[in-house]
Formats: C-alpha cells, sequence, structure tokens
C-alpha cells in the first residue's frame, strides 16, 4: 500500500523589512533647545570644480571629517566633484566652490569657468589661486609649466566672483562655515538669512575688492594709515612665513609672498565688520546648532 504523499509545505510569506528609517531634521532655537522634527528636506545642491590648482583646498573640505558628513546628510547634496562626484559636465547647482585660477591658454577650463557661472547661483572662489592667482600667477613654487600653459589668472577675472574664501588654503573650519551659512541664506528662516548675511558680507567685500593681494596691501592701508596695533595675526597666517614681526610691526619679504590674500584678510585692521562683529554669538550658535553641537 503505497504511503499518501506529504503534504505541500507552504511557508508563511516573509516579513516586509521595516523601511529604512528617514533622516530627520531637528530645528532647534537659537539656544539649543529641541523644536520638532522632520523629515530633512530643501537641500541645496554644491559643486566643486577644479581649476589649475594643487588640491589643497579639497583636502581642507575633507580635513571636515564627521562635519562632511553631517553637511552631505542634512544640506547639501554634492552635485559635481571631480574627484568625489562620477558627473563629466557642470549641472545647475546653488553653491559652486571653485578651486584654482584660470589658464587662458586651455579652452576648456575657460569654456568650464564661464559655464560655471552660468548655471551656480552663488560662486565661491576657494583658496589663494581662485581669488588671486597665487603662484600659478606669479610663478612661485620651483616648478615650470608646460610649454603650451603661461598663463594664469584668478577666476575674478574672467567672470563675477560673489564671495571669496583666501589662503593657502583655507581652513577647513572656514569652509564649513561658508557651506552651512550658503544654507541658511538659501533655505533659512528670516532671522537665520540675517545672521547668514552678517557672516558672508566679509567674504563678499572681498570679492568686490578685486583679484590683486599682496602682503604690500598690509603696507599700503594698514601700516602707513597709522592702522597697526602690532598684534601679528598677518605674520601667524602667512601659510609660508614670508612675513615677521619686526619692532612691533609686520615686515614682508616680496620674494617670498605667494599673493594668496590671507594676512590681509586675517588683519583685524583691514575692515572692521559691525555686521559679524555685533551679532557673533549668534552667528557661531547657528553654526553649531547647524552641525548638531547646540547641546553641548
Amino acid at each position: 500500500m503505497e504511503e499518501p504523499a506529504p503534504e505541500p509545505v507552504v511557508k508563511a510569506p516573509a516579513e516586509k523589512p521595516a523601511e529604512k528609517p528617514k533622516d530627520v531634521e531637528i530645528h532647534q532655537t537659537l539656544d539649543g533647545d529641541k523644536k520638532e522634527e522632520k523629515p530633512v528636506a530643501n537641500k541645496i545642491t554644491v559643486g566643486h570644480v577644479h581649476m589649475s590648482g594643487c588640491t589643497g583646498c579639497l583636502v581642507s573640505l575633507a580635513d571636515n571629517y564627521e562635519g562632511l558628513f553631517k553637511i552631505l546628510d542634512d544640506y547639501a547634496d554634492l552635485v559635481y566633484c571631480l574627484t568625489l562626484a562620477d558627473v563629466r559636465h557642470i549641472p545647475e547647482m546653488d553653491v559652486a566652490l571653485v578651486e584654482g585660477s584660470v589658464c587662458l591658454q586651455d579652452e576648456t577650463s575657460v569654456r568650464e569657468i564661464k559655464e560655471t557661472r552660468e548655471r551656480a547661483k552663488v560662486v565661491v572662489a576657494l583658496g589663494g589661486c581662485a581669488a588671486y592667482g597665487n603662484i600659478t600667477r606669479f610663478c612661485r613654487g620651483g616648478q615650470w609649466n608646460q610649454p603650451q600653459h603661461e598663463s594664469y589668472v584668478p577666476i575674478g577675472d574672467l567672470i563675477d566672483v560673489d564671495v571669496v574664501i583666501p589662503s593657502c588654503p583655507p581652513g577647513a573650519e572656514s569652509i564649513r562655515n561658508v557651506c552651512v551659512m550658503a544654507y541658511l541664506l538659501l533655505q533659512g528662516t528670516d532671522e537665520q538669512k540675517e545672521l547668514a548675511a552678517a557672516y558672508l558680507k566679509p567674504l563678499m567685500d572681498l570679492a568686490k575688492r578685486g583679484t590683486e593681494a599682496c602682503g604690500c596691501d598690509l603696507m599700503y592701508d594698514v601700516i602707513n594709515q597709522g592702522l597697526c596695533m602690532g598684534c601679528g595675526t598677518c605674520a601667524a597666517s602667512c601659510p609660508v612665513r614670508a612675513i615677521t614681526m619686526e619692532y612691533g610691526r609686520p615686515a614682508i619679504d616680496r620674494d617670498m609672498c605667494i599673493k594668496c590674500g590671507a594676512c590681509y584678510a586675517q588683519c583685524p585692521r583691514s575692515f572692521f565688520n559691525f555686521d559679524v562683529i555685533n551679532q557673533f554669538e549668534g552667528i557661531m550658535e547657528a553654526i553649531d546648532g547647524a552641525m548638531g553641537k547646540g547641546g553641548e
């Protein structure tokens, strides 16, 4: 007698995997108290456009470590970056961080910097090369140019620049702060937009000042005007040690100067901005709140 065929085993339907929790945006007051949570929305788009430079500014951006992840998670989508994003052509974006000067003999570079201006709402000259030409413009650094590449200019000589972040390279924190303030300026509340505008105003004024910078600017605009107080900030900010303090005043070695603009931008007497000074605490609290440090 044949045994009855076993009944087919019916498997229970697999449980639907739990949905990945959505990222949430925590709105905070300036004193750090949490108010509400909601899905992150209205991210701004940011791109990094590389011209003729050493990539030191991009390294400085990456030096934000967890802070960079926080920005990319909550506030900005990186839509263009030759090193980090697989995008071949410059797209539409809210903020373009441009590193390096433009080689006039390179048709591709000239075309791309003009495309950047057309497709970006805000163009940031990131570092001394983009802002003032730096060593590429003044043939410093001991590296010979290619025979066909002999003329380098800051991006402001070809397009309008909205914000300048000087130095060679800029500090990681200054790049982070500009990214956060760009977000608040474009997507923040009215109060946040006011703070962001106050923070960015000195950097916008640097963009309007022009594309030439030198340690000699301190001599003309500060020392000769009797404004220098001998604090030594210019010497401390010089990345190549072209400035030394002698008898309480800065002495500039023009042969060593790479024209990055750091000394002038850092000098407390080169400009005196009440927009930043009067709202400094609010600005710093807004940045700390955005980076998740409001409760510390």
